[in-house]
């Protein structure tokens, strides 16, 4: 059955506005992306809302429900009372363009700045042959749809703006940490990871894995093991003397060693 539903609605834009409440009909079997849609249709036709294929797999629909980051595309109004009202605002770590919509640049910068793929250039094309056992962790990463709600809720971003351009956030971790842990990719991104991308900045409190609608384990499965593989070539003192006699250029296109982990 239908109902009426309170909501709140952050409006505003350059980090200047306010919630606006706004009374709005709910039918059986909806999310929150349709009410809004009703509400831009019948009372604010100027409501700013980035969406796309309304089915939680762009990631468009980001945004903050009840203090929770959420796809308002998979969030159900039946998630929430009828007589609860609902807040619902811009993802608070990026700033406002406008109403519930955010510049998530820096996400996109940060992706340019990682070494791409680099396989091995003495096998040719079609020659590379793996089991589904050898990229079974990396092609985890892969689901990911670049919501970016891991970044809006790591907290070293969040609450430290000072850090966006020495740490790269989950989402670009858990790439580094995709690639490396790829059988055909032979960059050693170990360095990088923590020099470069800020990985010791993490304290691996879960939050990303929490919010991500994915389902990815971000954190047990690539942010913590990149941490053992850093702290294993720095700390293990074969490793360390290894890497010393062997002085491998760092950058990310040069041959690892052989025999690397998966």
């Amino acid at each position: 059955m239908a109902y009426q539903a309170a909501l709140r609605v952050w409006r505003g834009d350059h980090g200047q506005g306010d919630l606006t409440p706004y009374t709005v009909e709910v039918n059986e079997g909806e999310v929150v992306l349709d009410v809004l849609h009703r509400l831009q249709a019948s009372q604010a036709n100027d409501l700013a809302i980035r969406w796309n294929c309304k089915a939680g797999k762009c990631g468009s629909c980001s945004m903050e429900i009840n203090g929770r980051p959420r796809l308002a595309c998979m969030t159900r109004m039946s998630t929430f009372a009828e007589d609860e009202v609902l807040t619902i605002t811009p993802l608070r770590t990026f700033p406002v363009i406008r109403d519930l919509v955010t510049d998530v640049s820096f996400n996109y910068a940060k992706a340019r700045q990682i070494p791409s793929f680099t396989p091995d250039p003495s096998v040719g094309l079609g020659e590379f042959r793996m089991q589904q056992v050898d990229v079974q962790r990396s092609q985890e990463f892969r689901k990911c749809i670049e919501c970016y709600l891991c970044q809006n809720v790591c907290h070293v971003i969040r609450d430290h703006p000072e850090n966006e351009r020495p740490f790269a956030g989950p989402r670009f971790l858990m790439r580094i940490a995709e690639l490396e842990m790829h059988p055909a990719d032979t960059a050693d991104r170990r360095d990088i990871a923590q020099d470069d991308f800020g990985l010791g900045y993490c304290n691996i409190t879960k939050c990303c894995t929490e919010v991500c609608p994915e389902h990815i384990k971000i954190t047990d499965n690539a942010l913590i093991p990149m941490k053992e593989r850093v702290a294993g070539r720095k700390y293990d003192p074969v490793v360390w003397l290894g890497s010393k006699i062997s002085r491998r250029p760092r950058s990310a296109g040069t041959p690892k060693v052989p025999g690397k982990q998966t």
